[in-house]
């Protein structure tokens, strides 16, 4: 019998630093560090490849409510430091104009490490997400859900899209940190394992031979983190609005607890072929929740927004246990009303072009629900 996992919860962001005036990305990490340490203030501040860039994280939290107080704080803080300084934060997966060539890659041995091993990949690496762990103590069980939610998670992509602009410019995609992430080595759609002992091979082989350090250079779209008991979701875009962004992390919990219960059942969800999910994996960073996806059982393209509806109603016993119906409820918002990618098309749109506007909208919006 595999244990219950605990399904505890935790929210990495990487946030953007912006001027108000120029409305550009600015270097900000480098005023808390000394020498090759980070100056703790409040929060543990972790500084990120490019220095207009800050990760944060909540602390492991046991409900979905308690990581929304967390999360909660979490943006409050940011802004309120960033402020100090007479800067503002954003929280999209790309700036709508600011160039990645003109950045400032911060001075600690691990970036310069990055970028003289990834040369121009890394540089161009402006992009900003969203990782969700979930507690999941069975390193088997952990492997068998990354094996099955490769077919769930380019559905939570598509809620998340939040990078329409590239360069101040319409990229045509919902989600182009998705693209540019592509370029990285070792990311994307997680490879299938069919046992724990594959996945410490994989790793095994990788660091032996000198490829990488550890399993946190394995930058798969979901993965089992290499120091903690938890399966961490990489996919998702961050989301400008804290509220959608605990309702997606909500229902990778109920994800988890729809398959520990299945596995409970000796009942398993079929794993399907890397290239099938790559499919809508793809429709997903260019459509967002617009397009159409392939589901694979039926074998026929259906509406995304439909298929969404249908895993949500796939795991609504799951939700209903977990008590989060609440915080599950601005999916259906971003279904009827459209993603952050859709909102900042909008106002580009309604302002005729002006891609200033749309980080004013940025600003405001990820201040929105704190």
């Amino acid at each position: 019998m595999i244990p219950k996992p605990s399904l505890t919860i935790g929210i990495e962001e990487e946030y953007q630093i912006i001027d108000p005036e120029t409305r550009e990305l600015r270097s900000f990490i480098t005023q808390f560090l000394d020498g090759e340490r980070v100056i703790m203030v409040e929060r543990e501040i972790k500084p990120e490849l490019h220095q207009a860039m800050v990760e944060l994280g909540t602390p492991v939290c046991e409900t979905l409510a308690q990581t929304h107080e967390e999360l909660t704080k979490q943006r409050r803080f940011i802004i309120d430091l960033a402020a100090q300084k007479d800067l503002a934060v954003v929280a999209a997966a790309t700036h709508p104009f600011s160039r990645w060539f003109s950045q400032a890659v911060t001075p600690l041995p691990r970036y310069q490490g990055v970028l003289e091993e990834m040369q121009l990949l890394a540089q161009r690496l402006l992009i900003f997400g969203m990782h969700v762990h979930i507690g999941i103590e069975d390193r088997a069980f952990a492997i068998d859900t990354m094996n099955v939610v490769r077919y769930m998670l380019p559905h939570l992509l598509a809620l998340s899209t939040s990078a329409p602009f590239w360069s101040g410019r319409k990229t045509g995609l919902k989600s182009y940190r998705s693209a540019v992430f592509a370029d990285f080595p070792r990311s994307g759609t997680a490879e299938i394992c069919r046992t724990v002992a594959d996945w410490d091979n994989l790793i095994g082989t990788l660091t032996r031979s000198g490829c990488i350090p550890d399993g946190s250079k394995i930058w798969w779209d979901c993965r089992p983190h290499h120091k903690y008991p938890t399966l961490e979701f990489r996919i998702c875009d961050i989301c400008t609005r804290v509220d959608e962004a605990i309702a997606i992390a909500g229902v990778f919990q109920a994800v988890v607890l729809w398959l520990w219960k299945l596995r409970r059942r000796n009942v398993t969800f079929r794993v399907y072929r890397t290239e099938l999910i790559d499919e809508n994996r793809w429709r997903a960073a260019r459509y967002g929740i617009d397009g159409k996806m392939i589901d694979f059982g039926k074998t026929e393209e259906l509406p995304t927004r439909a298929l969404v509806r249908e895993l949500l109603e796939m795991i609504s016993e799951e939700i209903d246990e977990l008590g989060i119906q609440s915080f599950i409820k601005p999916i259906e918002d971003i279904l009827a009303h459209g993603t952050s990618a859709d909102r900042q098309l909008r106002v580009y749109d309604a302002n005729d072009g002006d891609i200033k506007a749309v980080v004013d909208h940025l600003i405001l919006e990820t201040k929105e629900g704190l």
